[in-house]
């Protein structure tokens, strides 16, 4: 599979163009701020795309669906919508095809109600769940369990192997993979949720203490 990362803008937002190459077939993550450059490629590379999502409902990941609608003819699927074209609900589970490949769909609740991930050929759209060394924010307790079992119950279950493109460049590097958040993300390495929700409430502390930017 390939994956194209597109820093496209806002405050640090990552854009994304996965496509199976054995067919062609191409979706679009996350389009936001520059959806034109996303759509030009694939273009350039013979890459038809298939299917636009956004990770969530947040005005920095969806503010380029209407352009990427105009551009592609698709309309973008967030949490909750039904693919026109497949007829798959968007929801925890739900399997979209690519070509030789398989869209997952992983509803993964804290930061927003909406969050989804999406994992396909090795690779995961964690939007603002996960960034590389650092997790979503969170407005309430509440929202952080949430976050909490989606990273421990959902994202953590799959190989350790699979590559993590998140949503913003917020991190130490653009990507990374699941063994490395495994083995260095202070928020995955909490022995339980009451240690993941201390962290989070005194991450300036602890960004400070330990030379985090």
């Amino acid at each position: 599979m390939f994956v194209k990362q597109f820093r496209t803008g806002g405050d640090r937002n990552f854009g994304y163009l996965a496509a199976d190459e054995t067919t062609g077939e191409a979706l679009v993550v996350d389009a936001s701020y520059d959806p034109p450059s996303i759509f030009e490629y694939a273009v350039r590379q013979g890459y038809r795309i298939c299917y636009v999502f956004s990770t969530h409902g947040h005005a920095d990941h969806t503010n380029g669906n209407e352009q990427m609608e105009l551009l592609t003819g698709l309309k973008p699927l967030l949490y909750g919508n039904t693919c026109p074209v497949t007829g798959v609900r968007v929801e925890d589970g739900a399997v979209l095809p690519l070509g030789s490949l398989e869209v997952r769909i992983m509803h993964t609740p804290g930061h927003t109600r909406d969050s989804i991930c999406l994992y396909v050929g090795g690779a995961l759209f964690t939007g603002d769940t996960l960034f590389t060394g650092k997790v979503g924010g969170t407005c309430t307790d509440e929202d952080a369990k949430e976050e909490y079992e989606s990273l421990q119950g959902k994202i953590l279950q799959l190989p350790l192997a699979t590559t993590v493109y998140p949503g913003h460049d917020y991190g130490e590097r653009p990507q990374s993979t699941l063994a490395e958040e495994k083995e260095s993300n202070p928020f995955l390495l909490q022995s339980d949720f009451e240690a993941f929700l201390y962290l989070k409430n005194n991450w300036a502390a602890y960004k400070k203490a330990h030379g985090i930017k």
